[in-house]
């Protein structure tokens, strides 16, 4: 398995090593195309990464067949990266490790620290050749919350809630910059912990050193010997959360919950705090 967290420097240093596939995920999906980092190719977090009709994601089959497109060989090491400190680009993670692919690693500080640290830039994209390659690995379920294991462990679990303090609270149902018209009610699973994403990077987007952000979790709570789930608005700003806790922090108990608010704030009878 690959390094879960490489530098900007590394990434630099393996522009043009074959065996290093850089992938850039971002929630501005027209972000790629005005620049990015040289031998990049990219990945539309919507329309990639999910199954074309149902809320879910892409098989192992399915991910086989993204890398594959993408020129990846069993020797190829993947190096996402992406906007807004990553959060879609450690979606991306989250849901490789999950199917199976371990030989992946995110970019410290990803898009941001790149262009803070003024190395190179292009808009020319590559035409990667299609290989056979497959994924060989098993998947990792329990990577994974689902509705059901949600609500089992709503008395006996730890809850990581990474969305803003209004979010948590039921003022608002979604980001600022998004609709907040939702056909679900605002809140938070019971006795969750407010600790927003964005509090585990630095200003140029990378992680807090791991003895930072262990404290950051600690001073709210949360006991790395126990079950803990992560949950945001759609399973992007928690996968950030979950890599931190899990892949950083060494604490293998971390599940993060996909279907999060957008999903249990619609269930009848769940319950809710505010």
């Amino acid at each position: 398995m690959a390094d879960s967290l490489v530098s900007t420097q590394w990434l630099e240093d393996n522009l043009d090593n074959p065996d290093v596939l850089i992938i850039e995920v971002d929630e501005d999906v027209e972000a790629y195309n005005r620049d990015h980092v040289p031998g990049a190719i990219a990945w539309n977090w919507s329309t990639d990464l999910h199954h074309p009709v149902q809320r879910d994601y892409l098989d192992q089959d399915g991910f086989s067949e993204l890398l594959a497109s993408a020129g990846a060989t069993e020797d190829t090491q993947v190096a996402l990266y992406g906007g807004n400190n990553n959060w879609f680009a450690a979606y991306a993670y989250w849901l490789l490790r999950y199917r199976g692919f371990d030989n992946v690693s995110l970019v410290d500080g990803g898009r941001l620290k790149w262009k803070v640290e003024d190395r190179p830039l292009t808009a020319d994209v590559p035409s990667p050749t299609a290989t056979d390659f497959e994924i060989t690995g098993d998947e990792r379920p329990e990577l994974r919350a689902f509705r059901d294991d949600v609500l089992d462990a709503v008395a006996s679990s730890q809850f990581v809630d990474v969305r803003s303090p209004e979010e948590f609270s039921g003022e608002k149902l979604a980001p600022d910059h998004l609709p907040q018209e939702q056909p679900y009610v605002g809140g938070h699973v019971p006795g969750a912990a407010n600790i927003p994403w964005a509090k585990a990077v630095a200003e140029d987007g990378s992680f807090l050193p791991p003895d930072e952000l262990r404290k950051l979790y600690e001073d709210a709570g949360i006991d790395f010997s126990g079950d803990t789930v992560a949950y945001c608005r759609i399973g992007e700003r928690s996968s950030h959360t979950w890599f931190a806790l899990h892949e950083i922090l060494g604490h293998e108990a971390a599940r993060n919950y996909d279907g999060s608010w957008t999903e249990y704030g619609s269930l009848v009878g769940a319950p809710v705090e505010r």
